[in-house]
């Protein structure tokens, strides 16, 4: 092979992946690997596109192949061996040339790598990839943060090997430093909010209706060809109607209720808790997740504590089910908006809300039309201090919020847990309500610890008779 023109780093399922989109865009990779016999048996299985990979033996090998300035991906897990990579690439390599982060790393130690490698001469880049392997593969998501001269130099290759909508590849340069994987963070976020109310609809209908995943699945298919298409309500459509091969059961009978994470949904609340940003949806589906993990909990509290529901659920309609997930899923999204807007304004990125909006049409895994909706409104409008308050969303919720008080309502009194739409529900109820309950609190905190309060009738810090006699 000729010279290689971008290095990899990393041949588990995602950097295979990405190098084969590399080289099938006609670029030549080089690969270096802690095991080495991970990316022979990736160049042996890669056909035609072999001739277009490079095994190198060694870190230095690897830098050596590559043309100056070179641009070297990191596709390994997140923390200590990111580090421990960069610290050993870093007396190899030159002024000018780019290590690329492509892993899920969290935003705050990419900006603290970002700094020490410019002071080094060097450039970094952090880049959120969404879409799982095939997305890898075939045309992923990418959100960049990093300096736009060190994008610049790299963006024809990673325009070449991104999804694209409508022609458009949905890769895009989106602030300074963390940027990137802040974005990237918000997104799995709301990926994790969507997942959790989809499962939550389902087990509706399985344990509250009594179907079968495989009568399930139509109406999910149905779904999708709606205001709710997407690729996670295909997927769901798609996987509730595989049957084990095996058995001849419906596959997803057979799959343990334990759902796993890798933390990103859990540093997205973290992250809107420290701005002082609402995140009540994905917080329940992070809640959920972890709870899914505690079986043996679970199974002993299905002996022990009785049960509460009616012995049978209150009908709710498929069109309930439906509207429940459509303000579920606009409520999420705004939530995650508003989390980006946070940060925007911390670490004074100035996010393109539209632009992140349009590179997750395509390739990731929240992709859905009404992301179309969402880049179009704020493309015309800044919304009025929120997405849920557009022009565009206003009609939605306020014609589809009864179906989901109807599901959340049932789903209640038969006793089945529906963490992320009640979530939905409170939070809707909450923002719609112009006096809230917080006067009590207020009330509350002056009276066991003299925080005081302002009044509705009079300007300034004001303290209660609590104490007068």
């Amino acid at each position: 092979m000729t010279q290689a023109h971008i290095g990899v780093i990393g041949v588990g399922t995602m950097g295979s992946a990405l190098a084969l989109n590399f080289a099938e865009k006609g670029q030549n990779v080089a690969l270096w690997n802690l095991e080495l016999d991970m990316v022979d048996r990736l160049i042996a299985s890669a056909g035609d596109l072999s001739a277009r990979l490079q095994r190198c033996e060694s870190l230095a090998d690897l830098v050596t192949a590559l043309p100056v300035p070179r641009a070297i991906v990191l596709m390994i897990p997140a923390g200590r061996p990111v580090d421990q990579t960069i610290a050993a690439l870093l007396p190899l390599l030159s002024a000018g040339d780019t290590i690329i982060d492509g892993g899920n790393s969290d935003f705050r130690d990419t900006m603290i790598r970002t700094k020490t490698l410019e002071d080094a001469g060097l450039s970094y880049l952090g880049i959120g990839v969404s879409g799982g392997a095939e997305g890898a593969r075939r045309g992923p998501s990418m959100m960049v943060g990093g300096t736009g001269s060190s994008y610049s130099r790299v963006a024809p290759i990673l325009e070449a090997i991104a999804a694209r909508y409508a022609g458009d590849p949905c890769v895009a340069h989106l602030g300074p430093d963390g940027a990137g994987h802040f974005v990237k963070t918000v997104h799995n976020g709301i990926e994790y909010a969507d997942m959790q109310m989809i499962a939550e609809v389902y087990g509706m209908m399985r344990d509250g209706a009594g179907l079968a995943a495989s009568d399930i699945a139509p109406v999910f298919r149905s779904w999708n060809r709606g205001p709710l298409e997407s690729y996670l309500i295909e997927v769901t459509g798609e996987v509730l109607a595989t049957k084990d091969p095996q058995t001849g059961e419906d596959m997803v009978d057979l799959i343990a209720d334990q759902a796993g994470q890798k933390g990103t949904g859990r540093w997205t609340v973290i992250e809107a808790v420290r701005m002082g940003q609402v995140a009540g949806i994905i917080e329940a589906a992070v809640g959920a997740r972890v709870m899914s993990a505690q079986k043996s909990t679970r199974e002993r509290a299905a002996r022990l504590l009785v049960p509460a529901g009616t012995d049978t659920m209150i009908p709710v309609s498929e069109h309930d089910l439906q509207s429940a997930l459509i303000v579920g899923r606009i409520l999420s999204y705004a939530q995650g908006f508003e989390i980006l807007a946070a940060g925007s304004t911390e670490f004074n990125w100035s996010l393109d809300f539209a632009r992140i909006a349009e590179i997750w049409r395509a390739g990731c895994i929240i992709r859905s039309t009404m992301l179309d909706d969402i880049a179009t409104t704020f493309r015309s409008q800044r919304p009025a201090g929120h997405l849920a308050l557009s022009d565009h969303f206003i009609p939605m919720l306020t014609t589809h919020v009864a179906g989901l008080r109807r599901v959340v309502s049932a789903a209640a009194l038969k006793g089945l847990p529906t963490p992320a739409l009640a979530a939905a529900l409170s939070w809707f109820d909450m923002i719609r309500q112009e006096r809230g309950t917080s006067d009590l609190i207020q009330a509350q905190r002056d009276y066991f610890g003299a925080h005081s309060f302002e009044r509705v009738d009079a300007e300034g810090s004001h303290h209660g008779p609590w104490h007068a006699g």
